[in-house]
């Protein structure tokens, strides 16, 4: 018996070794990308994403939880727009804030997660003109560093899956809403 309780613990350790070496190898920071063409101009879309009030229309994460609390403070939109929530375990609490704003083709903001699991990241959004204007590419990047816990998830999760279908869905919702 004690035989096989020394053969399970290395198998373990091993198991849990291989992880760790397999985690450390990752990359320092991750990027999560999609886009998708509107058949909207730039001029339309982008306000839409320059104003934190407009993203209840839009956002995939806005109706995971009716009762999230939400402030605006700052610029109305644009940069220095600041927008900050506190909800359930499905959308947990953070704060996102307007670095830049290049009416009609470049938004920039610091993304800060606070529940369930901190983060500080950034996410832009790229508004590239297509057929002449008359429709537009709209690119959603976010991109942060990996620290070691991050990495050691990643082995076990495939976050690019995960946030990338969240990112695909609201563009689709924007691709709904600014084509109607």
């Amino acid at each position: 018996m004690l035989e096989i309780t020394a053969i399970v613990a290395i198998v373990l350790a091993i198991a849990i070794a291989a992880v760790l070496v397999f985690a450390s190898a990752r990359p320092d920071s991750f990027t999560v990308q999609r886009s998708t063409v509107m058949e909207a101009p730039a001029e339309r879309i982008f306000p839409l994403v320059n104003d934190f009030q407009q993203w209840t229309k839009w956002s995939p994460w806005e109706g995971r939880d009716p009762a999230m609390k939400r402030s605006f403070n700052g610029s109305a939109s644009g940069k220095g727009a600041i927008y900050a929530w506190e909800g359930n375990k499905n959308v947990g609490s953070g704060r996102m804030e307007i670095l830049d704003a290049s009416q009609p083709s470049k938004i920039t903001i610091k993304l800060d997660f606070f529940k369930p699991f901190e983060g500080h990241n950034t996410a832009e959004f790229t508004f590239a003109p297509e057929r002449d204007a008359s429709a537009t590419n709209v690119i959603w990047v976010m991109r942060g560093p990996s620290p070691f816990i991050s990495k050691v998830m990643q082995v076990f999760m495939n976050f690019d899956a995960m946030i990338g279908r969240d990112f695909e869905a609201g563009l689709a919702n924007l691709k709904k809403l600014t084509e109607n």
